[in-house]
């Protein structure tokens, strides 16, 4: 069976959270591209909707 897949959404309103498996993190994606991990879902709204204020790479931040 082919099972079609709806194609992603994106653009500057699509923010993605994932669950960090093995963790009580969470990952928040911005549509820019910023990720930060939490461990408060609060904290982690108030940085995706708090753009750009705050918004670096992890990587950027180590």
């Amino acid at each position: 069976m082919n099972a079609s897949h709806p194609a992603a959404l994106t653009g500057e309103s699509v923010f993605r959270i994932h669950w960090v498996l093995g963790t009580d993190q969470l990952l928040a994606v911005c549509h820019c591209g910023a990720e930060r991990e939490f461990e408060d879902p609060v904290e982690l709204w108030d940085w995706l909707l708090g753009h750009p204020e705050g918004h670096r790479t992890v990587r950027e931040e180590l």
